[in-house]
Protein backbone atom coordinates (compact mmCIF):
# COMPACT_ATOMS: atom_id res chain seq x y z
CA UNK A 1 0.00 0.00 0.00
CA UNK A 2 0.96 3.71 -0.94
CA UNK A 3 0.67 5.31 2.27
CA UNK A 4 2.21 8.71 4.48
CA UNK A 5 3.25 9.81 7.29
CA UNK A 6 2.25 13.30 9.07
CA UNK A 7 3.79 14.76 12.27
CA UNK A 8 1.49 17.47 14.49
CA UNK A 9 3.51 20.14 16.05
CA UNK A 10 2.29 22.28 18.60
CA UNK A 11 -1.44 22.33 20.33
CA UNK A 12 -0.89 18.59 20.13
CA UNK A 13 0.38 18.53 23.93
CA UNK A 14 -1.12 17.45 26.87
CA UNK A 15 0.72 15.84 30.12
CA UNK A 16 0.58 12.58 30.26
CA UNK A 17 0.37 12.07 26.37
CA UNK A 18 2.47 8.93 25.85
CA UNK A 19 0.35 6.88 28.86
CA UNK A 20 -1.51 5.18 26.03
CA UNK A 21 1.56 3.74 24.64
CA UNK A 22 1.96 1.56 27.84
CA UNK A 23 5.61 1.35 29.38
CA UNK A 24 7.57 0.63 26.18
CA UNK A 25 11.46 0.21 26.07
CA UNK A 26 11.80 2.15 22.85
CA UNK A 27 9.63 5.23 23.76
CA UNK A 28 11.45 5.39 27.34
CA UNK A 29 14.43 5.27 25.52
CA UNK A 30 14.00 7.81 23.33
CA UNK A 31 12.87 10.26 25.79
CA UNK A 32 16.23 9.43 28.17
CA UNK A 33 17.90 10.05 25.06
CA UNK A 34 16.25 13.58 24.60
CA UNK A 35 17.15 14.04 28.33
CA UNK A 36 20.48 13.37 27.53
CA UNK A 37 20.43 16.14 25.07
CA UNK A 38 18.44 18.88 26.77
CA UNK A 39 20.02 18.38 30.04
CA UNK A 40 16.44 17.98 32.70
CA UNK A 41 14.31 14.74 32.18
CA UNK A 42 11.72 15.42 29.62
CA UNK A 43 10.08 12.27 30.66
CA UNK A 44 9.29 13.37 34.20
CA UNK A 45 7.77 16.63 32.41
CA UNK A 46 5.49 15.17 29.80
CA UNK A 47 4.09 12.41 32.49
CA UNK A 48 4.17 14.58 35.89
CA UNK A 49 4.47 18.03 35.26
CA UNK A 50 2.64 20.94 35.11
CA UNK A 51 0.65 22.00 31.69
CA UNK A 52 2.08 25.38 32.20
CA UNK A 53 5.31 24.17 31.76
CA UNK A 54 5.02 21.71 29.28
CA UNK A 55 2.60 24.81 27.20
CA UNK A 56 5.89 27.04 27.97
CA UNK A 57 6.85 27.08 23.98
CA UNK A 58 10.58 26.34 25.00
CA UNK A 59 9.34 22.62 26.40
CA UNK A 60 6.43 21.95 24.02
CA UNK A 61 8.80 22.14 21.29
CA UNK A 62 11.48 19.60 22.13
CA UNK A 63 8.65 17.42 23.52
CA UNK A 64 6.31 17.26 20.72
CA UNK A 65 9.64 16.56 18.17
CA UNK A 66 10.56 13.23 20.99
CA UNK A 67 7.46 12.67 21.07
CA UNK A 68 6.98 12.25 17.33
CA UNK A 69 9.82 10.61 16.37
CA UNK A 70 9.56 7.99 19.56
CA UNK A 71 6.20 6.52 18.23
CA UNK A 72 7.95 6.18 14.87
CA UNK A 73 10.68 4.29 16.40
CA UNK A 74 7.92 2.20 18.19
CA UNK A 75 6.38 1.66 14.41
CA UNK A 76 9.35 0.63 13.11
CA UNK A 77 10.35 -1.77 16.09
CA UNK A 78 6.41 -3.42 15.43
CA UNK A 79 7.62 -4.27 12.25
CA UNK A 80 5.81 -1.21 10.55
CA UNK A 81 6.82 -0.59 6.88
CA UNK A 82 8.54 2.78 5.44
CA UNK A 83 6.20 5.14 4.25
CA UNK A 84 6.85 6.60 1.14
CA UNK A 85 5.52 10.02 1.47
CA UNK A 86 6.53 12.34 4.98
CA UNK A 87 4.77 15.78 5.93
CA UNK A 88 4.36 17.31 9.37
CA UNK A 89 2.47 20.28 10.90
CA UNK A 90 4.95 23.16 11.56
CA UNK A 91 7.06 22.32 14.22
CA UNK A 92 6.20 18.42 13.07
CA UNK A 93 8.10 18.83 10.08
CA UNK A 94 11.64 18.68 11.80
CA UNK A 95 9.67 15.31 13.50
CA UNK A 96 9.78 14.36 9.57
CA UNK A 97 13.34 15.22 8.95
CA UNK A 98 14.67 13.13 11.58
CA UNK A 99 12.83 10.52 10.98
CA UNK A 100 13.50 10.74 7.55
CA UNK A 101 16.79 10.47 8.22
CA UNK A 102 17.79 13.88 6.97
CA UNK A 103 18.96 15.68 10.84
CA UNK A 104 20.41 13.57 13.55
CA UNK A 105 18.40 13.70 16.85
CA UNK A 106 19.97 15.14 19.05
CA UNK A 107 20.90 17.58 16.27
CA UNK A 108 17.06 18.41 15.93
CA UNK A 109 16.68 19.04 19.61
CA UNK A 110 18.78 21.33 19.81
CA UNK A 111 17.38 22.87 16.40
CA UNK A 112 13.97 22.90 17.83
CA UNK A 113 14.93 24.44 21.29
CA UNK A 114 16.68 27.12 19.64
CA UNK A 115 13.68 27.82 17.54
CA UNK A 116 11.49 28.87 20.53
CA UNK A 117 13.99 30.46 22.00
CA UNK A 118 14.60 33.02 19.06
CA UNK A 119 10.26 32.76 18.13
CA UNK A 120 10.30 34.43 21.79
CA UNK A 121 12.50 37.13 21.52
CA UNK A 122 11.97 38.02 17.91
CA UNK A 123 8.57 39.68 19.50
CA UNK A 124 7.77 40.71 23.47
CA UNK A 125 4.80 38.92 24.87
CA UNK A 126 1.69 41.24 24.04
CA UNK A 127 2.89 42.43 20.95
CA UNK A 128 1.88 39.84 18.38
CA UNK A 129 -0.99 37.26 18.66
CA UNK A 130 -3.17 34.79 16.22
CA UNK A 131 -6.28 33.81 15.64
CA UNK A 132 -8.32 31.05 13.93
CA UNK A 133 -11.25 32.18 11.18
CA UNK A 134 -13.82 29.59 10.46
CA UNK A 135 -15.95 29.62 7.42
CA UNK A 136 -14.28 31.78 5.10
CA UNK A 137 -12.67 31.05 1.98
CA UNK A 138 -9.06 31.59 1.47
CA UNK A 139 -9.26 34.25 -0.84
CA UNK A 140 -11.83 35.97 1.22
CA UNK A 141 -9.49 36.10 4.57
CA UNK A 142 -6.90 37.32 2.48
CA UNK A 143 -8.63 40.34 1.23
CA UNK A 144 -9.71 40.81 5.33
CA UNK A 145 -5.79 40.42 6.32
CA UNK A 146 -4.93 43.34 3.48
CA UNK A 147 -7.57 45.59 4.77
CA UNK A 148 -7.38 45.15 8.38
CA UNK A 149 -3.58 45.25 8.36
CA UNK A 150 -3.50 49.49 8.58
CA UNK A 151 0.35 49.45 8.26
CA UNK A 152 1.17 46.94 10.74
CA UNK A 153 1.56 43.16 10.08
CA UNK A 154 -1.23 40.81 9.56
CA UNK A 155 -1.14 37.88 7.74
CA UNK A 156 -3.18 34.09 6.40
CA UNK A 157 0.13 31.56 8.53
CA UNK A 158 -2.04 28.48 8.76
CA UNK A 159 -3.84 26.72 6.08
CA UNK A 160 -5.38 24.15 8.13
CA UNK A 161 -8.58 22.50 5.98
CA UNK A 162 -11.22 24.02 3.94
CA UNK A 163 -12.76 26.96 5.87
CA UNK A 164 -10.26 26.65 8.83
CA UNK A 165 -7.60 29.33 8.17
CA UNK A 166 -5.04 30.61 11.15
CA UNK A 167 -4.27 34.64 11.18
CA UNK A 168 -0.84 36.58 12.68
CA UNK A 169 0.90 39.16 13.26
CA UNK A 170 0.71 42.47 15.96
CA UNK A 171 -2.05 41.92 18.19
CA UNK A 172 -3.98 45.55 17.42
CA UNK A 173 -3.73 44.06 13.60
CA UNK A 174 -4.95 40.96 14.73
CA UNK A 175 -8.23 42.08 16.60
CA UNK A 176 -8.96 44.38 14.03
CA UNK A 177 -9.33 41.26 11.27
CA UNK A 178 -11.02 39.01 13.60
CA UNK A 179 -13.66 41.73 13.70
CA UNK A 180 -13.64 42.42 10.34
CA UNK A 181 -13.72 38.66 9.19
CA UNK A 182 -17.04 38.23 11.33
CA UNK A 183 -18.57 41.62 9.15
CA UNK A 184 -17.43 39.48 5.87
CA UNK A 185 -19.38 36.66 7.03
CA UNK A 186 -16.96 34.21 9.39
CA UNK A 187 -18.64 31.79 11.84
CA UNK A 188 -16.10 32.26 14.27
CA UNK A 189 -12.75 34.42 14.54
CA UNK A 190 -11.00 32.78 17.79
CA UNK A 191 -7.98 34.44 19.28
CA UNK A 192 -5.55 31.29 20.16
CA UNK A 193 -3.50 31.20 23.58
CA UNK A 194 -0.31 31.39 22.24
CA UNK A 195 2.48 34.19 23.18
CA UNK A 196 4.23 33.88 19.28
CA UNK A 197 3.03 35.17 15.80
CA UNK A 198 4.23 31.72 14.32
CA UNK A 199 4.99 31.91 10.09
CA UNK A 200 4.06 35.53 9.79
CA UNK A 201 6.58 38.37 9.25
CA UNK A 202 7.54 39.31 12.61
CA UNK A 203 9.47 35.98 12.85
CA UNK A 204 11.92 37.19 10.51
CA UNK A 205 14.38 38.15 12.85
CA UNK A 206 13.98 34.45 14.70
CA UNK A 207 14.36 32.91 10.73
CA UNK A 208 17.53 34.88 10.64
CA UNK A 209 19.09 33.31 13.74
CA UNK A 210 18.04 29.48 12.69
CA UNK A 211 19.56 30.44 9.63
CA UNK A 212 22.79 31.06 11.39
CA UNK A 213 22.30 27.98 13.71
CA UNK A 214 22.00 25.77 10.57
CA UNK A 215 24.60 26.99 8.58
CA UNK A 216 27.58 24.47 10.39
CA UNK A 217 24.99 21.66 10.44
CA UNK A 218 24.69 18.50 8.61
CA UNK A 219 21.88 17.84 6.91
CA UNK A 220 21.67 14.48 4.83
CA UNK A 221 19.58 13.17 1.55
CA UNK A 222 15.69 12.08 3.50
CA UNK A 223 15.66 8.45 2.67
CA UNK A 224 11.72 9.30 2.78
CA UNK A 225 10.73 12.39 0.58
CA UNK A 226 9.45 15.08 2.90
CA UNK A 227 6.89 17.97 1.88
CA UNK A 228 7.87 21.16 3.45
CA UNK A 229 4.77 23.83 4.81
CA UNK A 230 7.30 26.48 3.04
CA UNK A 231 6.96 25.81 -0.50
CA UNK A 232 4.67 21.85 -0.55
CA UNK A 233 8.19 21.15 -2.38
CA UNK A 234 10.34 17.90 -1.33
CA UNK A 235 13.55 18.89 -1.34
CA UNK A 236 17.26 16.74 -1.83
CA UNK A 237 19.90 19.21 -1.10
CA UNK A 238 20.77 19.81 2.27
CA UNK A 239 21.02 23.69 1.59
CA UNK A 240 17.76 23.53 0.20
CA UNK A 241 16.44 22.16 3.69
CA UNK A 242 18.35 24.43 5.54
CA UNK A 243 16.80 27.26 3.76
CA UNK A 244 12.93 25.72 3.80
CA UNK A 245 13.33 25.22 7.31
CA UNK A 246 14.01 29.13 7.90
CA UNK A 247 11.41 30.57 5.55
CA UNK A 248 8.94 27.67 7.20
CA UNK A 249 9.19 30.35 10.72
CA UNK A 250 7.65 33.28 8.33
CA UNK A 251 5.78 31.73 5.55
CA UNK A 252 2.45 30.29 5.67
CA UNK A 253 2.04 26.58 6.50
CA UNK A 254 0.29 25.12 3.48
CA UNK A 255 -1.58 22.01 4.89
CA UNK A 256 -4.52 21.82 2.58
CA UNK A 257 -2.11 21.79 -0.55
CA UNK A 258 0.61 19.10 0.97
CA UNK A 259 -2.64 16.90 1.62
CA UNK A 260 -3.74 17.10 -2.22
CA UNK A 261 0.10 16.39 -3.06
CA UNK A 262 -0.13 12.86 -1.15
CA UNK A 263 -3.30 12.16 -3.09
CA UNK A 264 -1.29 12.96 -6.02
CA UNK A 265 1.27 10.98 -5.45
CA UNK A 266 -1.39 7.85 -5.07
CA UNK A 267 -1.34 7.93 -1.11
CA UNK A 268 -4.39 5.67 -0.17
CA UNK A 269 -3.71 5.77 3.77
CA UNK A 270 -2.13 8.61 6.15
CA UNK A 271 -0.69 7.72 9.08
CA UNK A 272 -0.78 10.56 12.12
CA UNK A 273 2.07 9.99 13.92
CA UNK A 274 2.34 11.24 17.74
CA UNK A 275 -0.36 11.76 20.56
CA UNK A 276 -3.36 13.51 19.72
CA UNK A 277 -5.86 13.52 16.66
CA UNK A 278 -5.61 16.77 15.24
CA UNK A 279 -3.96 16.26 11.84
CA UNK A 280 -6.85 13.30 11.66
CA UNK A 281 -9.37 16.14 12.04
CA UNK A 282 -7.95 18.44 9.37
CA UNK A 283 -7.32 15.93 7.09
CA UNK A 284 -10.88 14.77 6.76
CA UNK A 285 -11.91 17.63 5.98
CA UNK A 286 -9.46 18.00 3.26
CA UNK A 287 -9.56 15.09 1.47
CA UNK A 288 -11.88 12.36 0.12
CA UNK A 289 -11.28 8.78 0.06
CA UNK A 290 -7.96 8.90 1.95
CA UNK A 291 -8.12 8.33 5.68
CA UNK A 292 -5.33 9.58 8.19
CA UNK A 293 -5.79 7.18 11.27
CA UNK A 294 -4.00 8.63 14.33
CA UNK A 295 -1.71 6.27 15.66
CA UNK A 296 -2.77 7.25 19.42
CA UNK A 297 -1.51 4.18 21.37
CA UNK A 298 -0.06 0.42 20.25
CA UNK A 299 -3.24 -1.10 19.02
CA UNK A 300 -3.43 1.84 16.70
CA UNK A 301 -0.14 0.96 15.62
CA UNK A 302 -0.20 -2.57 15.36
CA UNK A 303 -3.66 -1.96 13.09
CA UNK A 304 -2.11 0.46 10.92
CA UNK A 305 0.41 -1.82 10.64
CA UNK A 306 -1.13 -5.36 9.79
CA UNK A 307 -3.61 -2.57 7.16
CA UNK A 308 -0.12 -1.15 5.44
CA UNK A 309 1.96 -4.44 5.13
Amino acid sequence: MNFAFVFPGQGSQSVGMMAAYGDNAVIRDTFDEASGVLGFDLWDMVANGSAEALNQTINTQPAMLTAGVAVYRLWCAQGGAVPSLMAGHSLGEYSALTCAGALAFSDALKLVRLRAEAMQSAVPEGVGAMAAVLGLDDAAIRAVCSEAAQGEVLEAVNFNSPGQVVIAGNTAAVNRGCVLAKEKGAKRALPLPVSVPSHCALMLPAAEKLRAAMAAMAVSVPAVPVIHNADVAVHNDPEAIKDALARQLHSPVRWVESMQAFQKQGVELIAECGPGKILAGLNKRILDGVPTWALVDTATIMETRDKTS
